[in-house]
């Protein structure tokens, strides 16, 4: 475990390394990006240095009110909870932060672009043209997901998106327009179609860079968003309906660990679930165990209680707390303080994050087999799934059926509103998927998106208040732009 750690700190150091100094430059001062190494540099930064785990953890429903004080970290946590926009700008783990994280990612991929189009467009740079491709792509995609209404096709050309930008700067302050839901999309998809076949896995460093299996990882996670089920069961056909030993998350290696070993592995290169993985100026995994608005003992209970499983039996995931059980939190995010002054106590906390693995990558493909009408399919494979995750797991006994699964999660009218229909069946078991993918990915923010894609209605209870409804189709389901953002000009969403 010593060894790992030291490992998983190198990694982090070596993407907080950074060619920024450009970019701070005005553009006719800045370094030419004229050598494939140059290019390779400018990529290390084409990814978000910032979190949005805490953003949208906090605005979905795994969280509550705890009622406990923790200071300076409630005002950012409180307005998440409101679906507000924050007024701290200068803080990490905000929406502004977030937001300038994504389009500074976008900058160096645009950078990286222009800097092989301008030697030709060699055959030997396409490896740095699929990666930048697929950065710009990812970047966009996180901006439009939480700065936009959901995607719609029948409303998507009438829906306000972000600005999808394809061009480095070259205006120290310029104007943008933001396009259309559909446009963005559109972007997306060329982006991700084009770069595919250029990607590899020729890195130093793989996990830190959109290798072939997180470059196709991120685009099922599109092309699920867009309905086209088809496309995500192809782009998935490795990991076949039973993925190797390993390939997936193995939660019971770590009954083993110390909370503190258990944090290192979870986001460890060496884990072969993690596909893609980023060194996060961040204190999420302080927010995780300490804030007031967060995984309670009392939601702990609904979502992670004993017999709350297909099976009825207790979950293979190991939690803590603080405050009496009042929070609870898994350990899964190590923080590392970089300091800059060590006398004076002063530095900067990065996190290891995962954001693409092969365990949101089989549930995609769980979910495009259950809307492609493969029901028998879909059951196997997440029979499978929860196996992997379940206390005591027998299977001889422990068996999956579509009884079982409609049992435990009917058809409410109205829960469940997608863009498409869906048949009883059908949504049983995509309540039956969403809420196994709520609690894997506990803390990481990506319950958020399935709230906002099924449009499903949020309660957040606040002590002596009433309590606050995230109605279907509420405007607040949109990030509000940053402050900065609005005051250069771009347009506000309506509230």
């Amino acid at each position: 475990m010593k060894n790992l750690k030291i490992t998983l700190l190198l990694l982090i150091l070596a993407g907080v390394s950074s060619c920024d100094d450009f970019l701070s430059e005005k553009p006719d001062n800045r370094t030419e990006i004229n050598t494939p190494d140059k290019i390779s540099e400018v990529l290390v930064n084409a990814y978000p240095q910032m979190s949005y785990f805490d953003i949208a953890e906090t605005m979905s429903d795994n969280v509550f009110d705890s009622g406990i004080q923790f200071g300076n970290t409630l005002i950012k946590n409180l307005q998440n909870y409101n679906w507000e926009i924050q007024t701290e700008t200068n803080n990490i783990d905000t929406q502004a932060y977030y937001w300038d994280a994504c389009y500074r990612a976008i900058a160096h991929a645009n950078t990286a672009l222009q800097a092989i189009e301008d030697l030709g467009s060699p055959s030997s740079l396409n490896p740095q043209k699929g990666e930048a491709l697929l950065a710009r792509a990812y970047a966009h995609f996180m901006l439009v997901s939480f700065w936009s209404q959901r995607y719609n096709p029948a409303t998507a050309s009438s829906t306000i998106g972000i600005p999808y930008l394809t061009k480095p700067e070259t205006e120290l302050a310029p104007q943008y327009k933001r396009n259309t839901v559909q446009e963005v999309f559109d972007f997306i998809q060329k982006d991700i179609e084009e770069g595919l076949p250029y990607i590899t896995n020729g890195y130093k460093e793989p996990k830190f860079h959109f290798n072939k299996d997180a470059a196709k990882a991120f685009a099922s996670r599109f092309y699920l968003i867009k309905g086209d089920w088809n496309r995500v069961i192809a782009l998935s056909n490795d990991l076949g309906s039973k993925p190797p030993v390993g390939k997936i998350r193995d939660f019971a290696s770590y009954d083993l660990m110390t909370p503190d070993e258990q944090r290192v592995s979870y986001a460890s290169s060496a884990a072969q679930t993690n596909l893609l993985i980023v060194s996060a100026n961040s204190i999420v995994g302080r927010s995780a165990s300490q804030s007031r608005f967060y995984l309670s003992g009392t939601r702990y209970g609904e979502i992670l209680g004993s017999g709350t499983s297909l099976f009825g039996k207790s979950w293979l995931y190991n939690f803590y707390s603080y405050n009496s059980s009042r929070t609870v939190f898994l350990p899964k995010f190590y923080e590392y303080f970089k300091y800059t002054n060590v006398t004076a106590g002063i530095g900067e906390p990065y996190v290891a994050e995962v954001l693409l693995s092969n365990d949101e990558f089989f549930l995609n493909r769980i979910e495009a087999h259950v809307m492609a009408g493969q029901i028998s399919l879909a059951n196997d494979e997440l029979e499978y799934f929860l196996s992997t995750r379940t206390v005591g797991y027998n299977a001889t006994t422990d068996k999956l059926t579509q009884a079982k699964v409609v049992a435990k999660y009917p058809v409410v009218a109205d829960e469940y509103t997608p863009f498409y229909t869906m048949t009883p069946v059908q949504t049983s078991y995509i309540k039956a998927i969403a809420e196994t993918r709520r609690r894997d990915f506990i803390h990481e923010g990506m319950r958020w998106f399935d709230v906002k894609r099924f449009n499903i209605v949020v309660n957040h209870e606040i002590e002596n208040k009433p309590t606050n409804v995230l109605a279907k189709d509420d405007n607040r389901r949109a990030l509000q732009i940053p402050l900065h953002a609005s005051g250069n000009g771009i347009e506000l969403n309506p509230r």
